[in-house]
């Protein structure tokens, strides 16, 4: 995992190292356990496999969290918090994950995120409630405002990701952030290997 720009992360954005078991048969990983995050109670399961140069996003959410892992391939993770009222409002973090090292990355509600696969890629994300487009907000990938450096100016789209407004589209759509609306705390790395240990 690298960040770049800074070792800060979103309010109740989750980014949690996970245990890989390999034997000579292969490797086995726990990707999600209830107790890990308590507060986060997946409804769908989603597999995604990704070409290299696509870009997925940016998107934000006013009711759903998201929890993806990246299995295979690598991919910058760009994420904004856009919830008035935030202890960490505005802020900016830039991820690179990768399928040799698993981490589960939990993103909650007001806060935006796009992922560009610099690489084929499968991931796996769930979500806690289902698909609603009330719930899919969006803006442009290269929007200024949002302060991401994507790897690249031409990425592959979707022809809705294609269209989506600029970022001030967004104001006054995205819960203001709430303490009692926060994500379970973090849980450290001895935790996580404690938890797969076999």
């Amino acid at each position: 995992m690298r960040l770049d720009g800074t070792a800060t992360l979103p309010d109740g954005v989750r980014l949690l190292p996970l245990q890989m078991n390999a034997d000579p048969r292969g490797v086995f990983t726990e990707v999600f356990r209830q107790q890990w995050a308590p507060e986060f109670q997946p409804i769908q399961w989603n597999f995604v496999r990704s070409e290299a140069n696509v870009l997925r996003g940016v998107h934000v959410h006013v009711r759903h969290s998201d929890y993806l892992v990246v299995l295979a391939g690598r991919a910058r993770i760009g994420l904004v918090d856009l919830r008035p009222g935030s202890p960490t409002e505005g802020l900016r973090a830039e991820l690179e994950v990768h399928g040799e090292g698993l981490q589960s990355l939990c993103i909650p509600p007001g806060v935006a995120h796009g992922f560009y696969f610099h690489e084929p890629a499968l991931h796996l994300y769930a979500v806690t409630h289902y698909w609603d487009p009330c719930d899919e907000l969006g803006c442009r990938f290269d929007d200024l405002q949002l302060g991401l450096s994507w790897p690249t100016r031409s990425p592959l789209l979707s022809p809705r990701d294609e269209r989506l407004p600029p970022l001030t589209a967004l104001r006054g759509q995205v819960p203001a952030w709430s303490a009692g609306a926060a994500s379970p705390p973090a849980i450290g790395v001895a935790a996580a290997s404690h938890a797969f240990a076999r």
